[in-house]
């Protein structure tokens, strides 16, 4: 299976700033077997960055941040995932951020689920629990409701087709608070959820699933996060701004596969 290494940049950077980050990208890192490296611009630099991609042979993806479940229609202000089609080649579902800042559902999100296999666009469906669910042992019934609440419009083939990240919302460094998530304490949340796919699915589907692990990840503890057991790539916030921590993480994983 694939390592993924994937750069969630969120509201920052403009067009112009995207697009030299992504020149020094490219210049500097060397396509490696199994490993497949993304980006996630704001939805602004999307067109720009495919064009920049296209002319250099691409070693990097794109992934949208957000999109609307519905294919077309009267819905001002949304961009659909039938619009990103050829620009993109994965999406993400669920962020915490959708969840607690937009108030986005496990309904909305199984939509757009289903909306991303149906245009050919593989979904990141992101899950993690709350500090309180956290404390209050509710981590399993969590991750059970997002996990299987989002995949719930696909059919089982389906679901080999979507990526899953695990992020715990206590340790996004964003929210106040943060603390560092212990590999052991990711190592039973991963096992949790490799479970909760093979009981629903499985146990082909639920090895053939990439899980992700997300949150406060840096080139210092990229290492012990990439090699708990039942983790298949990154999803990086804040560090995947600085394009020379990105870059590190990258190398870093390379190193791991080798």
């Amino acid at each position: 299976m694939k390592t993924y290494i994937v750069g969630n940049w969120k509201m920052n950077l403009t067009v112009g700033e995207s697009s030299i980050y992504l020149q020094k990208l490219l210049k500097r890192i060397r396509p490696a077997k199994g490993i497949e490296v993304a980006v996630s611009p704001s939805l602004i630099a999307i067109q720009p960055l495919r064009m920049q991609l296209d002319k250099n042979n691409s070693k990097v993806k794109l992934v949208a941040q957000n999109f609307y479940h519905r294919d077309y229609g009267a819905f001002t202000g949304e961009v659909s995932v039938s619009q990103l089609r050829g620009l993109v080649n994965y999406a993400i579902v669920g962020h915490s951020e959708r969840r607690y800042v937009f108030g986005e559902t496990n309904k909305d999100l199984k939509q757009k689920v289903a909306a991303a296999i149906r245009n050919g666009i593989t979904p990141i469906l992101c899950i993690g629990e709350t500090e309180n669910e956290k404390n209050f042992g509710e981590t399993a019934d969590v991750l059970r409701d997002q996990l299987l609440g989002g995949l719930s419009e696909i059919d089982a083939e389906d679901v080999k087709k979507v990526v899953i990240a695990y992020e715990p919302v206590w340790a996004i460094s964003s929210n106040k608070g943060a603390r560092l998530a212990a590999p052991d304490e990711i190592a039973e949340s991963i096992k949790l959820i490799r479970n909760e796919l093979k009981e629903t699915y499985g146990k082909e589907t639920a090895d053939e699933t990439p899980v992700l692990y997300g949150g406060s990840v840096n080139p210092n503890n990229a290492g012990a996060y990439l090699t708990i057991p039942g983790v298949n790539g990154l999803l990086i916030g804040g560090s995947s701004l600085v394009s020379d921590h990105f870059i590190d993480i990258i190398e870093l994983a390379k190193r791991l596969r080798a």
